[in-house]
């Protein structure tokens, strides 16, 4: 089960500012302003090799003149019906405020835990005057400073010991897992159906692990797999579709989970900013990724149409353009088991390992060719090459001075690693240690 944190409280208290800590971003904006934050935010933090999703909300108020209030607060509602764990954020420098005892009562009801976290604890004054709001009744508070991270630490811990590990058995434990992504009429569930078929008896349908999430057993042509339809990615607009922030959770709950995301795309409208926003943030969780253009029927075309088309997407993802691109028709089953294929390709590549002779081979060879431009004076050398054993593709290069490998030459070694190996829509990690 995938975990979700909510940072939730009144406006300026610090939440965003507590979010960018936590995922190492610059992500939400932060300012002194109240009510800043009203579109929603969504990232990744780790602790303790334990990897969540945190969600910086809207400031909480009643009675003011913003016109979004009331879509702000249905959307901390939901942010805190979806979350594992709620932080429940408070000002230490002004104190106990009214609208903290109104907004605790509504937590109280939630039965989620909620973890009281006084931030702008810079000072010892103020330290010590945030156990005054043990008074909410919601158990220890935890004293931090966003804006320098003290405190943090010991927060942490105490959010992971409430993550909850699922402990039911899983009857297609070990299965590959792959989820249909995208916005909203771009052929998901479609492309679920038509995978299908009116075979009934080749598939399962199981609970998934969230909410109008379904698992669906895929076993048909010597493939087997879980395939996953999700809720519509909505394109990002106005903070006032609250349908949008939920189904945004619970796909992004089937992203954490699976193997490889399927992102669909409408040929008539291209890819969007939500689609980007998605395929980085699965990047990020080093998930395999297949971009499928549907309704590929509807456009005017010549021989040339699609590399034009394929070109302009590469171009909006670069650096991340290393993903498949598929060219079907859901509607008229043109190269939906191409989908498939594809999909089957990455999961392999995901999981695939470079023996260390054949890497050191291929790799110095291409270093002696091109080797890493001088630096300050002194020349990287790079010596040796190994595969990490890690579940997703990760390469350790040992050189002299790994603190002076540039991000271009990176990008150099990265490609000659895809252009030697077939890492096909796969995210690889370069690490350089000293020899």
């Amino acid at each position: 089960m995938a975990n979700i944190v909510a940072i939730v409280g009144r406006p300026n208290v610090g939440k965003s500012t507590l979010f960018n800590r936590l995922t190492q971003t610059k992500d939400a904006i932060t300012d002194d302003q109240a009510g800043v934050t009203r579109d929603r935010h969504y990232g990744l933090a780790e602790w303790l090799n334990k990897t969540f999703t945190l969600i910086d909300t809207g400031g909480y108020v009643v009675g003011s003149e913003d016109i979004f209030e009331t879509a702000i607060r249905r959307q901390v509602s939901i942010a805190v019906e979806e979350a594992s764990v709620v932080l429940f954020m408070v000002d230490a420098m002004e104190g106990l405020h009214p609208l903290d005892r109104e907004f605790a009562n509504i937590l109280r009801r939630s039965k989620k835990p909620v973890i009281v976290v006084a931030n702008k604890t810079e000072t010892f004054e103020r330290n010590q005057q945030a156990y005054e709001f043990a008074a909410l009744g919601l158990g220890e508070v935890f004293a931090i400073s966003a804006e320098t991270g003290s405190g943090t630490g010991d927060l942490l811990d105490e959010v992971i010991k409430h993550f909850k590990e699922d402990d039911e058995p899983n009857p297609y434990e070990g299965l590959p897992r792959f989820a249909i992504l995208g916005r909203p009429n771009v052929g998901k569930s479609s492309l679920l159906n038509a995978l299908v078929g009116e075979e009934r008896s080749i598939v399962t349908d199981i609970a998934g692990t969230t909410r109008d999430s379904i698992d669906t057993h895929y076993n048909l042509y010597g493939k087997e797999f879980i395939l996953t339809d999700t809720a519509g990615l909505r394109k990002k607009t106005k903070v006032r579709d609250s349908i949008e922030f939920y189904s945004v959770m619970r796909s992004l709950r089937t992203l954490e989970v699976c193997d490889v995301c399927i992102m669909l795309i409408d040929a008539t409208q291209g890819l969007e900013s939500q689609d980007v926003n998605i395929l980085r943030l699965a990047e990020k969780s080093k998930k395999g990724m297949v971009l499928v253009v549907n309704k590929w029927d509807l456009i005017e075309k010549d021989h040339k149409t699609a590399k034009h088309y394929e070109d302009a997407i590469r171009k909006k993802l670069s650096p991340m353009d290393y993903l498949p691109i598929v060219f079907a028709s859901v509607k008229e089953k043109k190269r939906i088991f191409k989908v498939v294929e594809k999909a089957c390709e990455v999961y392999e590549n995901r999981k695939k390992r470079i023996p260390t002779s054949q890497l050191n081979d291929v790799m110095l060879t291409a270093i002696e060719s091109y080797p890493p431009p001088m630096i300050k004076g002194k020349y990287v050398k790079i010596k040796y090459v190994t595969q990490l054993p890690t579940h997703t593709p990760a390469f350790a290069f040992f050189c002299n001075l790994p603190q002076y490998v540039q991000e271009s030459y990176q990008r150099y070694l990265e490609n000659q690693l895809r252009k030697n190996f077939d890492f096909e829509g796969v995210p690889l990690q370069l690490v350089f240690r000293k020899k």
